[in-house]
Protein backbone atom coordinates (compact mmCIF):
# COMPACT_ATOMS: atom_id res chain seq x y z
CA UNK A 1 0.00 0.00 0.00
CA UNK A 2 1.57 2.99 -0.93
CA UNK A 3 1.90 5.82 2.04
CA UNK A 4 0.52 8.77 2.46
CA UNK A 5 2.02 11.72 0.70
CA UNK A 6 2.38 15.21 2.19
CA UNK A 7 3.56 18.40 -0.22
CA UNK A 8 5.18 21.44 1.47
CA UNK A 9 4.00 24.30 -0.51
CA UNK A 10 6.62 26.59 -0.08
CA UNK A 11 7.84 30.03 -2.03
CA UNK A 12 11.02 30.79 -3.63
CA UNK A 13 13.20 33.56 -2.49
CA UNK A 14 14.28 35.13 -5.56
CA UNK A 15 14.75 34.69 -9.60
CA UNK A 16 17.24 32.21 -8.39
CA UNK A 17 14.85 29.69 -6.77
CA UNK A 18 16.57 29.68 -3.20
CA UNK A 19 14.72 28.53 -0.45
CA UNK A 20 14.33 30.34 2.97
CA UNK A 21 13.73 26.84 5.06
CA UNK A 22 15.46 24.56 3.08
CA UNK A 23 17.38 22.93 6.34
CA UNK A 24 13.49 22.57 7.39
CA UNK A 25 12.17 20.85 5.00
CA UNK A 26 14.85 18.23 4.61
CA UNK A 27 14.43 17.22 8.81
CA UNK A 28 10.80 17.26 7.87
CA UNK A 29 11.64 14.98 4.84
CA UNK A 30 13.18 12.18 7.14
CA UNK A 31 11.06 12.97 9.77
CA UNK A 32 8.28 12.31 7.68
CA UNK A 33 10.05 8.87 6.43
CA UNK A 34 10.87 7.43 9.96
CA UNK A 35 6.91 8.29 10.59
CA UNK A 36 5.29 6.53 7.25
CA UNK A 37 4.64 9.89 5.56
CA UNK A 38 5.98 10.87 2.23
CA UNK A 39 6.94 14.48 1.98
CA UNK A 40 7.86 16.66 -0.87
CA UNK A 41 8.51 20.52 -1.33
CA UNK A 42 7.25 22.46 -4.18
CA UNK A 43 6.04 25.88 -4.52
CA UNK A 44 3.29 27.21 -7.39
CA UNK A 45 6.07 27.85 -10.16
CA UNK A 46 6.26 23.80 -9.94
CA UNK A 47 3.09 22.97 -11.03
CA UNK A 48 2.07 22.29 -14.72
CA UNK A 49 -1.58 22.36 -14.53
CA UNK A 50 -1.46 20.95 -18.43
CA UNK A 51 0.49 17.28 -17.05
CA UNK A 52 -1.49 18.16 -14.06
CA UNK A 53 2.20 16.94 -12.01
CA UNK A 54 4.30 18.68 -9.84
CA UNK A 55 8.22 18.86 -10.54
CA UNK A 56 8.81 18.00 -6.94
CA UNK A 57 11.85 18.50 -4.49
CA UNK A 58 12.58 15.51 -2.61
CA UNK A 59 15.72 14.91 -0.07
CA UNK A 60 17.36 11.66 -0.13
CA UNK A 61 18.68 10.82 3.22
CA UNK A 62 21.10 8.49 1.95
CA UNK A 63 22.98 10.20 -0.36
CA UNK A 64 22.40 13.70 1.27
CA UNK A 65 21.01 15.29 -1.76
CA UNK A 66 18.47 16.91 -3.05
CA UNK A 67 16.57 15.64 -6.70
CA UNK A 68 13.67 16.71 -8.79
CA UNK A 69 10.93 14.03 -10.49
CA UNK A 70 7.21 14.75 -11.78
CA UNK A 71 4.92 13.92 -9.19
CA UNK A 72 1.45 13.43 -8.61
CA UNK A 73 -0.60 15.85 -6.73
CA UNK A 74 -0.08 15.02 -2.96
CA UNK A 75 -2.90 13.42 -0.71
CA UNK A 76 -2.53 16.76 1.62
CA UNK A 77 -1.06 20.15 1.30
CA UNK A 78 1.11 22.05 4.35
CA UNK A 79 1.31 25.51 3.09
CA UNK A 80 4.67 27.73 4.77
CA UNK A 81 4.41 30.54 2.36
CA UNK A 82 4.78 34.07 3.55
CA UNK A 83 3.57 37.42 2.16
CA UNK A 84 5.79 38.58 -0.46
CA UNK A 85 6.25 41.37 -3.26
CA UNK A 86 6.55 39.65 -5.87
CA UNK A 87 5.06 37.90 -9.08
CA UNK A 88 4.94 34.67 -6.94
CA UNK A 89 3.05 35.97 -4.53
CA UNK A 90 0.45 36.34 -6.96
CA UNK A 91 1.14 33.17 -8.19
CA UNK A 92 0.54 31.41 -4.96
CA UNK A 93 -2.58 32.83 -4.60
CA UNK A 94 -3.47 31.49 -8.01
CA UNK A 95 -3.06 28.24 -7.08
CA UNK A 96 -4.68 28.55 -3.36
CA UNK A 97 -7.59 29.53 -5.39
CA UNK A 98 -7.09 27.36 -8.56
CA UNK A 99 -6.63 23.77 -6.30
CA UNK A 100 -8.83 25.53 -3.14
CA UNK A 101 -10.60 21.70 -2.97
CA UNK A 102 -7.19 19.86 -1.92
CA UNK A 103 -7.13 19.06 1.65
CA UNK A 104 -4.75 21.93 3.33
CA UNK A 105 -3.38 21.28 6.88
CA UNK A 106 -3.56 25.26 7.29
CA UNK A 107 -5.64 27.76 5.31
CA UNK A 108 -4.11 31.45 5.33
CA UNK A 109 -4.88 34.58 8.31
CA UNK A 110 -5.69 37.56 8.09
CA UNK A 111 -3.84 40.60 8.51
CA UNK A 112 -2.50 42.04 12.17
CA UNK A 113 -5.18 44.27 12.07
CA UNK A 114 -7.95 42.13 11.01
CA UNK A 115 -6.78 39.34 13.59
CA UNK A 116 -6.70 41.88 16.40
CA UNK A 117 -10.20 43.01 15.89
CA UNK A 118 -11.54 39.37 15.73
CA UNK A 119 -9.54 38.58 18.97
CA UNK A 120 -11.27 41.54 21.02
CA UNK A 121 -14.73 40.28 20.08
CA UNK A 122 -13.98 37.49 23.17
CA UNK A 123 -13.92 39.15 26.62
CA UNK A 124 -11.85 36.18 27.39
CA UNK A 125 -9.04 37.59 24.94
CA UNK A 126 -9.06 41.35 25.12
CA UNK A 127 -7.29 41.65 28.59
CA UNK A 128 -4.24 39.93 26.85
CA UNK A 129 -4.72 42.88 24.17
CA UNK A 130 -2.10 46.15 24.18
CA UNK A 131 -4.20 48.98 23.04
CA UNK A 132 -4.66 49.09 18.87
CA UNK A 133 -5.58 50.97 16.92
CA UNK A 134 -5.77 51.60 12.75
CA UNK A 135 -2.77 54.25 11.60
CA UNK A 136 -4.91 57.23 9.80
CA UNK A 137 -1.93 59.84 10.53
CA UNK A 138 -0.36 62.05 12.95
CA UNK A 139 -3.36 62.65 14.84
CA UNK A 140 -3.06 59.04 15.96
CA UNK A 141 0.20 59.01 17.35
CA UNK A 142 -0.18 62.21 19.38
CA UNK A 143 -3.53 60.60 20.33
CA UNK A 144 -1.84 57.39 22.20
CA UNK A 145 1.12 59.06 23.38
CA UNK A 146 -1.15 61.09 25.69
CA UNK A 147 -1.61 58.43 27.53
CA UNK A 148 1.88 56.56 26.93
CA UNK A 149 5.16 57.16 27.11
CA UNK A 150 5.88 54.46 24.29
CA UNK A 151 4.00 53.33 20.74
CA UNK A 152 4.93 51.05 17.73
CA UNK A 153 3.89 51.77 14.05
CA UNK A 154 4.03 48.21 12.86
CA UNK A 155 2.71 47.22 8.45
CA UNK A 156 -0.29 44.94 8.92
CA UNK A 157 1.18 42.52 6.58
CA UNK A 158 4.92 42.93 7.62
CA UNK A 159 6.91 40.15 8.94
CA UNK A 160 10.04 39.69 10.47
CA UNK A 161 10.42 43.07 12.00
CA UNK A 162 10.37 45.10 8.75
CA UNK A 163 8.88 48.78 8.60
CA UNK A 164 8.46 48.97 12.36
CA UNK A 165 8.91 52.44 13.83
CA UNK A 166 9.20 53.09 17.71
CA UNK A 167 8.05 56.37 19.03
CA UNK A 168 8.73 57.24 22.68
CA UNK A 169 7.99 60.64 24.27
CA UNK A 170 10.85 62.02 26.67
CA UNK A 171 10.49 63.99 29.90
CA UNK A 172 12.18 66.94 27.91
CA UNK A 173 9.23 68.97 26.18
CA UNK A 174 7.68 67.85 22.85
CA UNK A 175 10.88 65.81 22.48
CA UNK A 176 11.05 62.33 20.88
CA UNK A 177 12.95 59.49 20.44
CA UNK A 178 12.98 57.30 17.18
CA UNK A 179 13.70 53.87 16.26
CA UNK A 180 12.80 51.04 13.94
CA UNK A 181 13.89 49.36 11.07
CA UNK A 182 13.20 49.95 7.66
CA UNK A 183 12.15 47.08 4.77
CA UNK A 184 14.97 45.41 4.19
CA UNK A 185 14.89 44.56 8.12
CA UNK A 186 17.92 46.99 8.68
CA UNK A 187 18.10 48.95 12.34
CA UNK A 188 17.50 52.57 11.35
CA UNK A 189 19.87 54.96 13.22
CA UNK A 190 18.32 56.04 16.59
CA UNK A 191 17.62 60.34 16.74
CA UNK A 192 16.03 62.79 19.28
CA UNK A 193 13.70 65.21 17.05
CA UNK A 194 10.99 67.66 17.82
CA UNK A 195 7.69 67.41 18.44
CA UNK A 196 7.54 69.72 15.18
CA UNK A 197 9.28 67.32 13.25
CA UNK A 198 7.47 63.99 13.96
CA UNK A 199 4.93 64.83 10.95
CA UNK A 200 7.73 64.89 8.45
CA UNK A 201 10.05 61.61 9.66
CA UNK A 202 6.36 59.50 9.19
CA UNK A 203 5.78 61.47 5.99
CA UNK A 204 9.29 59.85 5.05
CA UNK A 205 8.80 56.42 6.20
CA UNK A 206 7.43 53.93 3.53
CA UNK A 207 4.23 53.27 4.24
CA UNK A 208 2.89 51.64 0.76
CA UNK A 209 0.79 49.05 3.13
CA UNK A 210 -1.42 49.84 5.81
CA UNK A 211 0.09 50.26 9.21
CA UNK A 212 -1.53 50.08 13.24
CA UNK A 213 0.04 51.80 16.18
CA UNK A 214 0.01 49.43 19.43
CA UNK A 215 0.94 50.70 22.91
CA UNK A 216 4.26 49.91 23.55
CA UNK A 217 5.14 47.67 26.56
CA UNK A 218 8.09 47.90 28.58
CA UNK A 219 10.23 45.32 27.67
CA UNK A 220 13.63 46.44 27.87
CA UNK A 221 16.32 44.60 29.54
CA UNK A 222 18.82 46.47 32.13
CA UNK A 223 21.17 46.23 29.35
CA UNK A 224 18.84 48.02 26.80
CA UNK A 225 18.06 45.48 25.10
CA UNK A 226 14.32 44.47 24.40
CA UNK A 227 12.95 41.02 25.32
CA UNK A 228 9.77 39.05 24.38
CA UNK A 229 8.75 35.47 24.06
CA UNK A 230 7.54 32.92 21.29
CA UNK A 231 5.09 30.18 21.96
CA UNK A 232 4.30 27.76 19.74
CA UNK A 233 1.17 25.86 19.94
CA UNK A 234 0.47 22.86 17.49
CA UNK A 235 -1.95 20.26 16.08
CA UNK A 236 -0.66 16.60 18.00
CA UNK A 237 -1.59 13.30 16.58
CA UNK A 238 -4.84 13.01 18.09
CA UNK A 239 -5.78 16.91 16.36
CA UNK A 240 -5.98 18.50 19.29
CA UNK A 241 -3.86 22.07 19.91
CA UNK A 242 -1.32 21.56 22.14
CA UNK A 243 1.21 23.82 23.66
CA UNK A 244 4.80 22.70 22.16
CA UNK A 245 7.08 25.08 23.81
CA UNK A 246 8.18 28.92 25.14
CA UNK A 247 11.32 30.15 24.13
CA UNK A 248 12.35 33.59 25.52
CA UNK A 249 14.13 36.11 22.82
CA UNK A 250 16.56 38.94 23.59
CA UNK A 251 16.99 41.77 20.32
CA UNK A 252 20.16 43.17 18.74
CA UNK A 253 21.59 45.85 20.11
CA UNK A 254 19.51 49.25 19.23
CA UNK A 255 16.87 46.80 18.19
CA UNK A 256 13.14 47.43 18.82
CA UNK A 257 12.24 43.92 17.73
CA UNK A 258 13.94 40.87 19.01
CA UNK A 259 13.52 38.21 15.62
CA UNK A 260 16.23 36.00 15.19
CA UNK A 261 16.25 36.87 11.79
CA UNK A 262 16.88 40.17 12.70
CA UNK A 263 20.09 39.71 15.08
CA UNK A 264 18.20 38.37 17.85
CA UNK A 265 19.13 35.46 20.46
CA UNK A 266 17.11 32.80 21.78
CA UNK A 267 17.24 32.23 25.65
CA UNK A 268 15.65 29.57 27.25
CA UNK A 269 11.87 30.90 28.67
CA UNK A 270 12.43 30.21 32.35
CA UNK A 271 16.00 31.58 32.65
CA UNK A 272 14.41 34.60 30.89
CA UNK A 273 11.31 35.01 33.04
CA UNK A 274 13.03 34.32 36.25
CA UNK A 275 15.73 37.79 35.00
CA UNK A 276 12.00 39.26 35.54
CA UNK A 277 9.50 38.08 38.10
CA UNK A 278 11.60 36.66 41.34
CA UNK A 279 8.39 34.87 42.47
CA UNK A 280 8.86 30.81 41.58
CA UNK A 281 5.16 30.40 42.10
CA UNK A 282 4.49 33.14 39.97
CA UNK A 283 6.56 32.18 37.18
CA UNK A 284 4.63 29.25 36.65
CA UNK A 285 1.46 30.76 36.82
CA UNK A 286 2.40 32.97 33.99
CA UNK A 287 3.38 30.10 31.87
CA UNK A 288 0.35 27.96 32.68
CA UNK A 289 -1.78 31.34 31.74
CA UNK A 290 -0.14 31.72 28.52
CA UNK A 291 -0.30 28.40 27.27
CA UNK A 292 -3.89 28.18 28.04
CA UNK A 293 -3.98 31.21 26.24
CA UNK A 294 -2.10 29.85 23.39
CA UNK A 295 -4.70 27.23 22.72
CA UNK A 296 -7.96 28.90 23.38
CA UNK A 297 -6.33 31.74 20.67
CA UNK A 298 -5.75 28.62 18.41
CA UNK A 299 -8.90 26.94 18.37
CA UNK A 300 -10.93 30.35 18.24
CA UNK A 301 -9.10 31.38 15.24
CA UNK A 302 -9.42 27.89 13.33
CA UNK A 303 -12.94 28.23 13.83
CA UNK A 304 -13.51 31.79 12.35
CA UNK A 305 -10.75 30.81 9.43
CA UNK A 306 -10.50 27.41 8.90
CA UNK A 307 -7.83 24.38 9.58
CA UNK A 308 -4.86 25.68 11.01
CA UNK A 309 -2.58 22.95 12.36
CA UNK A 310 0.33 25.71 14.17
CA UNK A 311 0.32 29.12 15.49
CA UNK A 312 3.49 31.11 16.96
CA UNK A 313 2.58 33.42 19.48
CA UNK A 314 4.81 36.39 20.27
CA UNK A 315 4.16 37.32 24.07
CA UNK A 316 5.25 40.92 26.08
CA UNK A 317 5.28 40.13 30.02
CA UNK A 318 6.16 42.80 32.40
CA UNK A 319 7.17 42.70 35.61
CA UNK A 320 4.18 41.76 37.24
CA UNK A 321 3.29 39.17 35.49
CA UNK A 322 0.91 40.38 32.98
CA UNK A 323 0.66 38.80 29.49
CA UNK A 324 0.32 40.83 26.19
CA UNK A 325 -0.28 38.92 22.67
CA UNK A 326 1.98 41.40 20.73
CA UNK A 327 1.27 39.51 17.80
CA UNK A 328 0.15 35.86 15.65
CA UNK A 329 1.69 34.24 13.33
CA UNK A 330 0.51 31.10 11.15
CA UNK A 331 3.96 30.54 9.25
CA UNK A 332 6.49 30.05 11.90
CA UNK A 333 9.46 29.31 12.80
CA UNK A 334 11.10 26.73 15.33
CA UNK A 335 14.86 27.65 15.63
CA UNK A 336 14.16 29.13 19.05
CA UNK A 337 14.01 25.53 20.46
CA UNK A 338 17.04 24.81 18.60
CA UNK A 339 18.99 27.68 19.63
CA UNK A 340 17.73 27.42 23.22
CA UNK A 341 19.46 23.84 23.38
CA UNK A 342 16.49 21.42 23.35
CA UNK A 343 16.66 19.58 20.52
CA UNK A 344 13.83 16.91 21.87
CA UNK A 345 11.38 19.69 21.81
CA UNK A 346 12.98 21.38 18.47
CA UNK A 347 12.42 17.77 17.10
CA UNK A 348 8.45 17.67 18.22
CA UNK A 349 8.01 20.89 16.88
CA UNK A 350 9.18 19.47 13.55
CA UNK A 351 7.40 16.46 13.81
CA UNK A 352 4.65 17.82 15.17
CA UNK A 353 2.43 18.95 11.47
CA UNK A 354 3.92 15.85 10.57
CA UNK A 355 1.86 13.72 12.83
CA UNK A 356 -1.21 15.83 12.06
CA UNK A 357 -0.86 15.08 8.65
CA UNK A 358 -1.11 11.14 9.09
CA UNK A 359 -4.03 11.93 11.50
CA UNK A 360 -5.46 13.81 9.13
CA UNK A 361 -5.03 10.88 6.28
CA UNK A 362 -6.99 8.88 8.49
CA UNK A 363 -9.48 10.14 9.57
CA UNK A 364 -9.96 11.27 5.56
CA UNK A 365 -9.78 7.44 4.97
CA UNK A 366 -11.71 6.08 7.42
CA UNK A 367 -14.28 8.83 6.11
CA UNK A 368 -14.36 7.61 2.74
CA UNK A 369 -14.03 3.35 3.49
CA UNK A 370 -17.50 4.35 5.68
CA UNK A 371 -18.95 5.53 2.63
CA UNK A 372 -17.99 2.98 0.60
CA UNK A 373 -19.26 0.46 2.89
CA UNK A 374 -22.69 2.30 3.77
CA UNK A 375 -25.49 -0.43 2.59
CA UNK A 376 -27.31 1.17 -0.30
CA UNK A 377 -31.09 1.72 0.20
Amino acid sequence: MPLPVLGILTLYLNEHKHLEEKPIYQKMIVEGGKLGLDVFVFTPMDVSDSKKKIFAMEYDAKQKKWTRRWRNFPDMIYDRCRIQKSPRFAQLLQFRSQYSKMLFLNKPLRNKWTIHEVLSKKAEFRKFLPETRLYHGLTDVHQMLKNRSVVFLKPINGTGGRGILRIEKLKAASQYYIQGRNQQRKIITPQKIHASRLGAILSGWNMKDRYLIQEGIAVELPDGRVHDYRMLVQKNKEGHWQLTGIAGRVGAPRSVTSNLHGGGRAVPAHQMLSSWITNEEQRQEVISTAGKMGVDIAAYLEHQYGPLCELALDLAINRKGRIYLLEVNPKPAREVFSQIGEPELYRTAITRPLEYALWVYKQKTETADTKENKPQL
